[in-house]
């Protein structure tokens, strides 16, 4: 298999670095993946040329920006269940849908789609031979958000679980380089969820009832600049631990049980 052609492109919404990876999979019959923007970078990936297929692991806005830009002779493919989502995300109609199990032939191999929500409820993971094209779910370094408005804790680390099962040569993930050591990867990922997750629990044990109460206690450095983020993904790890019955969250105070 060609491996992918990782395509750093500039992102004025929010991302890590301030650059998503866009990829482009084949010469001739080629899929692109995430394109974020259009660029001369991107177009020159492409040979110039129209994609033959675009796809997108999520509809996050740092992932779909470029996607008007080449759909006109592509064939666009949006998550089955989330056509509405990808349109208003987009402003295309998807000529085609995907399941978990679909497949897309390009000339770099056959790329296999799955669905492992969680960063995003509509997130995809493609996997091409031992490679998989992971989006936000998983990062060389550093940790993902995932929020409570649009994640969910306990999917997202069921994806990483899964992901690590099934043993991958490579990840090529939706921001920062090209992932080497997958599962040592993927294990540091789910300590760290399970990490910030028990100071969760000890944050309300010890009498933090807010989000913001919880959030202050979880974090010992300073987060001024990512207070939003730290608050949704304390957010998401209420929710999780109460769904699980380990404490008691309506949405707005926590308790203890």
């Amino acid at each position: 298999m060609t491996a992918p052609t990782r395509v750093p492109v500039p992102v004025e919404t929010a991302a890590p670095g301030g650059e998503t990876n866009a990829y482009v999979l084949g010469e001739e019959r080629t899929l692109l993946v995430d394109p974020a923007a259009a660029t001369p970078a991107l177009d020159e990936a492409l040979g110039g040329r129209a994609p033959h297929n675009l796809l997108v692991t999520h509809t996050h806005p740092d992932h779909v920006g470029g996607v008007a830009a080449y759909a006109d002779d592509a064939t666009v493919w949006a998550r089955a269940g989330y056509v509405e989502r990808f349109e208003r995300a987009t402003g295309v109609t998807p000529d085609r849908v995907v399941r978990p199990g679909t497949t897309i032939e390009t000339d770099a191999g056959t790329v296999e789609v799955d669905s492992m929500p969680g960063h995003a409820p509509d997130h995809l993971v493609l996997a091409v031979d031992g490679d998989r094209l992971v989006g936000d779910l998983a990062v060389a370094t550093g940790s993902v958000v995932v929020g409570r408005d649009d994640g969910d804790m306990r999917a997202y680390l069921t994806a990483l679980r899964r992901l690590h099962a099934r043993d991958p040569d490579r990840l090529y993930p939706g921001h920062g380089p090209v992932i080497d050591d997958p599962r040592t990867t993927l294990e540091r990922l789910i300590r760290h969820r399970l990490q910030r997750e028990k100071r969760v629990q000890q944050a309300v044990s010890s009498g933090a009832r807010t989000l913001d109460e919880v959030t202050d206690a979880v974090y010992e450095k300073d987060i001024s600049d990512v207070r939003r983020l730290a608050e949704e993904t304390v957010g998401a790890h209420l929710e999780k631990l109460a769904v699980e019955g380990a404490l008691a969250w309506d949405g707005e105070r926590a308790n203890a049980r």
